[in-house]
């Protein structure tokens, strides 16, 4: 019954940091979707939530380590944080891309010029004329200017990125709210185990109680040897059940040391307690309407369409003229000392004319991109409520679980103790407290998964309304 439950909080948990780090990944997608420039760097995936770059070298001794300390180690060495910020730098130099066709572009250029020309190899034969010209030598002093004064592709293109940077740094803190939440449910999963660990390491001194006390009644002659078996059975069962429990706690350590960034020599004691704080009733609309504005994903999927709208508007403008200009001015002669300025200047009027696929096909594209974002930004819209409903429904569902797993406790213990009383009397056999011993093992994992749940149920609320960073105000207690 306990590997079942614990199975059953661990695939619940891995499902939980799943979803959690995939629907970061669905908005960081859209970002840099409808600008087809450079690759932005990887946006982060459920995987890398789960991992770290290490920081600091393993110390001596044991590690005090309080969940507010867990989180602020992973909102600083957290994988999924470190590539949302990459991105972000990512989009920031696209945007610095784009402005540049829009800004006039100065070039200096300094020759010193030494020539001879050779006149018949360049098919140039007048009689009389001289064959070689040279050497002769000059110096170009130059300055150039080149400005796109009207190109409203090109603008538009820029606000485009400019949008996308914008989702990109909304997408960069809503990581943070997600690695919140990820650090503080291996927390809360290191907590249920030791809790885990140390109520079965309680069943196994009970059963050990059983087996002496079936043992020496069997050899008294007041107990037959099913009795004594029965005892063993149980006792080497709870057995394995402690060795379980034990290294299912050691992985789920390493797997926090993992989503925060410590060395996984680091041994680490967990100070804070699995909290227990009554929650109270809501305005389940007033929630919605709270994660509706301050959820950063669905901001940064509300930039990304934006920015698929100015990338269409841009393709449609590709057709428009683009006027610009062009001069030079400079300082040219044999030397600076003799030399005369000149200068060049042309004003130049562009307009597409045999392009009509290519300019058809990127409209096209850029149409397609628009309705993916508007899309996936309906989508999010509603997930939004979907995600504070749930955990709504998870929070008022493992509240009532951990008060029916407390009541079954009290009378799982009362149960044991007077199985325990009439076996020592003599009144009967042991298996009244075999099967006693079994369903205080199930009360007691029954209520740390249902703990267990509870506190993450609110830490999930957090993240739904967009206040992550804000978890002691959902999450509650010590």
């Amino acid at each position: 019954m306990q590997s079942k439950i614990r199975s059953t909080i661990r695939s619940w948990a891995f499902g939980l940091a799943l979803s959690a780090a995939l629907a970061s990944g669905s908005g960081a997608a859209a970002q840099t979707a409808s600008i087809p420039a450079a690759p932005a760097p990887g946006a982060p995936s459920a995987a890398s939530f789960q991992g770290s770059v290490p920081r600091g070298a393993v110390t001596a001794g044991v590690l005090d380590l309080s969940l507010d300390d867990a989180i602020r180690r992973g909102l600083d060495a957290n994988l999924g944080v470190i590539l949302s910020g990459a991105q972000a730098a990512g989009a920031r130099a696209q945007k610095l891309s784009q402005l540049q066709p829009l800004l006039p572009s100065v070039d200096a250029t300094a020759r010193e010029v030494e020539m001879e020309s050779d006149l018949p190899a360049e098919g140039l034969r007048v009689p009389g004329f001289p064959t070689i010209i040279g050497p002769f030598a000059y110096t170009d002093l130059r300055a150039s200017l080149n400005w796109s004064l009207v190109d409203v592709s090109s603008l538009r293109s820029y606000l485009a990125a400019r949008h996308n940077f914008a989702a990109a740094q909304l997408s960069a803190e809503d990581a943070r709210n997600l690695v919140v939440l990820t650090v503080g449910n291996a927390y809360l999963l290191v907590l249920a185990d030791e809790t885990e660990v140390r109520t079965v390491e309680a069943q196994a001194a009970t059963a050990k109680i059983s087996l002496d006390q079936a043992v020496a009644n069997h050899q008294a002659g007041t107990a037959p040897l099913l009795d004594e078996l029965r005892a063993r059975v149980d006792a080497q069962s709870i057995e394995q059940e402690l060795i379980a429990a034990r290294n299912a706690r050691d992985k789920d350590k390493l797997a926090l040391k993992r989503a925060i960034g410590l060395p996984l020599d680091q041994k680490i004691r967990l100070t804070d307690q699995a909290p227990y704080a009554p929650f109270d009733a809501i305005d389940t609309q007033a929630l919605i309407a709270q994660a509706e504005k301050n959820r950063q994903d669905l901001a940064a999927l509300v930039e990304a369409a934006a920015a698929a709208e100015q990338q269409r508007k841009a393709a449609t403008a590709a057709r428009l003229p683009a006027i610009g200009i062009a001069a030079d001015y400079g300082d040219i002669g044999t030397t600076l000392s003799h030399s005369h300025g000149t200068v060049n200047a042309a004003a130049t009027l562009s307009v597409p004319v045999f392009e009509e696929f290519a300019l058809r096909g990127q409209t096209q594209q850029a149409q397609a991109q628009l309705d993916v974002a508007q899309a996936q930004l309906s989508n999010q819209r509603a997930q939004v409520e979907a995600d504070v409903r749930d955990a709504l429904l998870d929070i008022g569902s493992a509240q009532k679980q951990v008060q029916v797993a407390v009541a079954s406790m009290d009378l799982a213990d009362e149960a044991l103790k007077e199985a325990q009383e009439r076996y020592a009397n003599g009144v009967s056999d042991n298996l009244s407290v075999s099967q006693a011993q079994q369903s205080v093992a199930q009360a007691d994992g029954q209520y740390v998964a249902s703990l267990y749940r509870y506190n993450v149920a609110k830490l999930s609320l957090a993240r739904a309304l967009g206040a992550g960073l804000d978890y002691k105000k959902y999450l509650g207690g010590k």
